[in-house]
């Protein structure tokens, strides 16, 4: 491809490269260069990319995209801002995919993964598609799955995953779309059919700083959508609504467009009747807890943003499954329950604890820990939470990445000074789980929260396996050869 269709869309301060230049590749990272790439040098927070230059042109690079002048004998073009220039640059690479599918994006702080399963399910189930599926999970496409580092990907890596979408013959991608990468422009030059604010609460405030700031980066989805699909209920509503560039389609308990009666809450999930326009139907859905209701609207949002009646999203919702690490049942040898969460923020953990209250028999039990490097001011928040919801909490390790477990689990215990719930103190969480395990009675609901679909723990900067599911099998064996 021409440098000069590459470079289309772009703002541009200088050029001081021949515009007939062939480019056979988009490149970030000096290490991916290939003779012919255009390297993007892009200023990250822990490594400046223009230092990189002279490694990306002795690769052969055939040019650079920069925001200051190389030193390097290189093609070059300047940009006041080179993250944005990635973006479209590989937009205009991998041939704007985007223009061929039917993009819907989930924004919020909980509820992403499990509301995009669903609304992947809903297309397959009533259009017959192939969908593209792109999030914390992982990616997939149609029945493929593929493993993921990021929520949203770097814009490049997104972009050239569009493709091999719209190539292998997907008509529609449902995508989690992070407050980073709406800040990062890693979806940026993308126009999305639908969008849905599932709720905003705290969480990424050691990035965005602030929960106006957190907000702001969230509401920049609803400037690229043809249709919003907002939760009328989350406190932010207002505010997202406000920047909607837009038509809403505005979700409910009872005060929005499209409002739930009627709920019923089990251990086995949630009924109500769905209203809309004057027409009503009946939703089940087999994933327990309030939120799930709220899940649930907004898939029936996004199916009628995109034309699909009612009824037909009722319907598709019947049969729609719970994912990995989302309220997930583990197998025990007794009469009580496993659960694995990825409740990792306050309002996640409080709402699972509250909605596994009501189907508790015995005691609710939570077992967590907060990630390292983070945002320190949710760990109290979090302690509280657990020590006014549960019955019993075990306080543990989650991601502690950089930082000194025990000073991480001082601040969670900060938040419980002053309460009378009853917890135990374990840094390793294999031995946390197991103790927890150990200690259980008859008719407790065990809650293992904030790790869920996560296979492995952060130490330093090293990944290590750690499975929930693995951990949990491998202590049942050890009892029952104990036996």
């Amino acid at each position: 491809m021409k440098l000069a269709e590459v470079l289309s869309g772009l703002e541009m301060l200088d050029i001081r490269a021949p515009l007939e230049l062939e480019i056979e590749d988009v490149a970030y990272d000096s290490r991916d260069v290939a003779p012919g790439a255009l390297f993007v040098a892009v200023r990250g927070f822990e490594s400046d990319g223009h230092r990189y230059i002279p490694q990306a042109a002795q690769k052969g690079a055939a040019c650079v995209i920069c925001e200051e002048a190389p030193e390097a004998e290189i093609p070059y073009v300047i940009v006041p801002d080179s993250r944005l220039a990635l973006a479209l640059a590989a937009r205009n690479f991998y041939r704007d995919p985007a223009s061929e599918l039917r993009m819907i994006g989930v924004t919020g702080t909980n509820g992403k993964t499990t509301t995009t399963y669903l609304v992947k399910h809903l297309l397959e189930q009533k259009l017959g598609a192939k969908v593209g599926l792109i999030g914390t999970n992982g990616n997939m496409i149609g029945g493929e799955f593929l493993h993921t580092e990021r929520t949203t990907p770097e814009s490049c890596e997104l972009q050239k995953l569009l493709r091999e979408m719209a190539d292998a013959g997907c008509t529609h991608v449902v995508m989690e779309v992070s407050s980073h990468s709406l800040v990062l422009h890693r979806v940026a030059g993308i126009r999305f059919a639908a969008g849905i604010f599932t709720n905003l609460t705290q969480d990424h405030l050691d990035f965005h700083k602030t929960m106006e700031n957190y907000a702001e980066a969230k509401s920049r989805l609803f400037s690229v959508c043809d249709t919003a699909v907002i939760n009328a209920d989350d406190a932010w509503s207002g505010y997202m609504l406000e920047r909607c560039a837009c038509p809403a389609i505005t979700f409910s308990e009872k005060a929005g467009d499209l409002t739930a009666g009627d709920i019923s809450l089990t251990s086995a999930g949630v009924a109500f009747t769905a209203e809309y326009k004057g027409g009503s139907v009946p939703v089940k859905l087999g994933i327990p807890g309030l939120f799930s209701v709220y899940n649930a609207l907004g898939v029936i949002g996004a199916g009628l943003a995109l034309g699909i009646s009612l009824a037909d999203c009722a319907d598709s919702l019947a049969s729609g499954k719970g994912v990995k690490g989302r309220v997930e049942v583990v197998p025990t040898d007794g009469d009580y329950t496993i659960l694995i969460d990825y409740a990792h923020t306050p309002d996640a953990l409080e709402n699972v604890l509250r909605s596994m209250r009501a189907v508790t028999r015995g005691r609710l039990v939570a077992l967590f820990g907060c990630g390292g490097d983070r945002d320190r001011t949710k760990r109290p928040i979090m302690g509280r939470i657990a020590a006014e919801n549960a019955d019993f909490v075990v306080v543990t390790s989650d991601n502690p990445r950089t930082e000194d477990p025990e000073a991480i689990i001082a601040d969670i215990l900060a938040g419980m000074e002053g309460s009378e719930t009853p917890r135990e103190v374990i840094c390793s969480r294999p031995e946390a789980i197991e103790w927890a395990i150990e200690h259980h009675e008859p008719g407790d609901v065990i809650v293992l929260a904030g790790k869920g679909h996560e296979d492995y723990q952060i130490v330093g900067r090293e990944k290590h396996h750690m499975d929930e599911r693995e951990i949990v099998a491998g202590i049942l064996e050890k009892r029952k050869r104990d036996r």
